[in-house]
Formats: structure tokens, sequence, C-alpha cells
């Protein structure tokens, strides 16, 4: 990923995610190192959308262990199942939790997170990790960030999975 500055001027939330995908997606093209990439698309998505923590789990030795992130300290490893990312691994299917404390087993790696989401990384039924992004406000997350993270990560896929 080369150096860029992303211009990002549209207040809709979908114009917004759309300015991103637009702009990162030639950053991120050719790139083969996962960690690198990941570590960027992270710190990307931070300057741009101001998420609380934005982070990659990679699945190692049948758990997730935690990636490239920014934001405060981080669970290490998650089991599968388990919490926000261990479901969406399971089920490869991003999860939208309005309610981390109402979301059952939810694992509290910051006390100030307040709702999530989580999408999985899958080639096929082969899920290689997850993007997880937490806010500290509730209700943050929507269909818009579902559809438009799912690209994101679709983008990532084809670039150093395929």
């Amino acid at each position: 990923m080369s150096e860029v500055n992303f211009s990002i001027t549209a207040s809709d939330k979908a114009e917004r995610y759309q300015q991103f995908l637009d702009q990162v997606k030639p950053c991120i093209e050719g790139e083969t190192y996962e960690v690198s990439l990941l570590a960027n698309i992270s710190a990307a998505l931070k300057e741009v959308f101001g998420f609380f923590w934005v982070g990659f789990y990679l699945v190692k030795d049948n758990q997730l262990i935690l990636g490239p992130f920014q934001g405060s300290m981080a669970c290490s490893i998650i089991k599968y199942g388990r919490g926000v990312c261990g479901t969406a691994w399971k089920e490869n299917k991003t999860q939208v939790v309005a309610d981390v404390e109402q979301f059952p087993g939810h694992i509290a790696c910051s006390s100030l997170s307040r709702s999530e989401i989580v999408v999985p990384i899958a080639v096929g039924d082969n899920v290689k990790g997850v993007l997880d992004i937490d806010s500290d406000e509730l209700a943050t997350f929507d269909n818009t960030d579902r559809l438009y993270l799912e690209k994101l990560v679709s983008l990532i896929i084809k670039t150093i999975y395929s």
C-alpha cells in the first residue's frame, strides 16, 4: 500500500464508504504481504472514520489470533464460536451488534466498547480471519456499514488470498 492522503468529502455514510473504497483500492492492489496490507487497512479505517478500535484477528492453530490493529490493547486469542468475533468465524456471517452487553458470550476486551461489527474474511467456507470494528457508542453500525465493509473484505480477499 503506497502512501495516500484520504480526501473524504461526503457527509452521507454510504458515500463516505464509497469514496474510501475508491481511494483504498488502488493502494492495496498488488500487495502480497498479509500483515502489511491489514495493518494499513486498519490505519486507514481508523483515520477516515474515527472508529474506537479497528483490527483483524487471523485464524491460526484453530483459534483467532490478534493481528494488525489500531486502538487500545486487545484480547490476544479468541476461541472458535466465542464472542462476536468467534461467532462471525463459526457462522461465516457478518455480525452487527448494537449493544455488546446484550450479545451472549461477549468478550469484553475493553469496557469502553459499546457496539461492534465483525466481518469474516472467507475464501468459500474457509475463514482466514475477521475484520473487527468497535465503537464506544451504542448502535453505531447498520446495514450500510455491513454492506461496505463486506465490499472492503472482498477487496482484501482478492488481493491476498486469491
